[in-house]
């Protein structure tokens, strides 16, 4: 019977059970039809056995160019606050592009919006450009999705139309809620007061967010404010995340307050890093009978005073 060779027995002892039971049926045929002569050879090819390795894949390459540009809209929290969104523009050719004007055209915002921060676009790049939106959209009984969206990109003396995709139809939630504050704004005014005074106790004190309601003196209309909901930072004293106050309010009322207690959910730095939503709260509405919702948000000096209670209801000073 065969027996393994030393220099066998000694890999394995070396490289553990493991690696011996792998190299186990290459001896077993390394031993088959010699003599043990043969198998303590030094110079014999059974004395090391060679263990295959894997090559690394390639990378897939780039597909080439399409030689075209590429649109679409986008909106993030912070152009929302800026009253914009941005056109993102996919450079997708060999060579840069440097617009001199950009126009955004779509029939439902009733007026062509023209690209801010022109600047060059490098070949197969992307860039942002922001578009402002209109104060006084025109306010169709429902906005609906556009079917397309044009953009007029001029540059190097030559204009190219490139059709904008919006996934996430930024212009129609844009003129839901425009046209909700308009609708609105008809009937009251609605603001948040810039002064956050609070209980004085100091680490866990309890704050007043006031919201001031100044109805516009037409007769026969009728708001109810219905919820208030609070920020990520800024929630209701009273337990829940939300105010539910049930106010009326008529077209010919007095002014009128709402003061919504308040305290800090939060502590932690993050909560005070996303600042930029902090003091922004959604009030749900009826107005003559029909649903609404607006973000509604604090001045900015009524947001460094909201921030400033926050601060030290969480005993950060």
């Amino acid at each position: 019977m065969c027996s393994p060779t030393a220099s066998s027995t000694v890999s394995r002892r070396l490289l553990g059970p493991l690696l011996g039971l792998l190299l186990g049926p290459l001896l077993v045929g390394g031993c088959s039809g010699g003599d043990d002569s043969e198998a303590t050879s030094p110079d014999s090819s059974s004395s090391s056995t060679a263990i295959p390795t894997l090559s690394p894949l390639p990378y897939p390459e780039d597909p080439p160019p399409s030689g075209r540009l590429i649109a679409d809209m986008r909106q993030s929290s912070i152009d929302v606050s800026l009253g914009r969104m941005q056109v993102w523009i996919d450079n997708d050719t060999t060579h840069d592009v440097t617009p001199t004007r950009i126009t955004y055209r779509d029939p439902r915002l009733g007026r062509p919006l023209l690209g801010d921060n022109l600047r060059t676009d490098p070949a197969q790049s992307e860039r942002g450009y922001p578009l402002y939106l209109p104060e006084r959209p025109p306010c169709p009984a429902s906005p609906g999705r556009a079917e397309i969206g044009i953009l007029e990109i001029r540059y190097a003396g030559k204009v190219d139309r490139v059709r904008v995709t919006d996934p996430t139809d930024v212009v129609g939630r844009f003129l839901a809620v425009r046209c909700q504050e308009l609708a609105l704004a008809e009937v009251a005014d609605l603001r948040w007061s810039d002064d956050v005074p609070d209980d004085g106790s100091g680490k866990g004190a309890v704050g007043t967010l006031t919201l001031l309601i100044r109805p516009t003196g037409e007769a026969g209309h009728e708001l109810v404010v219905n919820r208030v909901s609070g920020s990520h930072l800024l929630n209701s004293a009273a337990g829940p995340a939300a105010w539910a106050p049930d106010l009326r309010v008529a077209g010919d009322d007095p002014p009128t307050k709402l003061e919504l207690p308040t305290r800090p959910s939060r502590c932690d730095g993050h909560a005070f890093a996303e600042g930029g939503n902090a003091t922004a709260f959604r009030v749900a509405f009826t107005l003559d009978g029909e649903p609404g919702e607006i973000l509604l948000r604090m001045s900015p000096e009524g947001m460094g005073h909201a921030l400033g209670f926050a601060r030290q209801s969480c005993g950060l000073g």
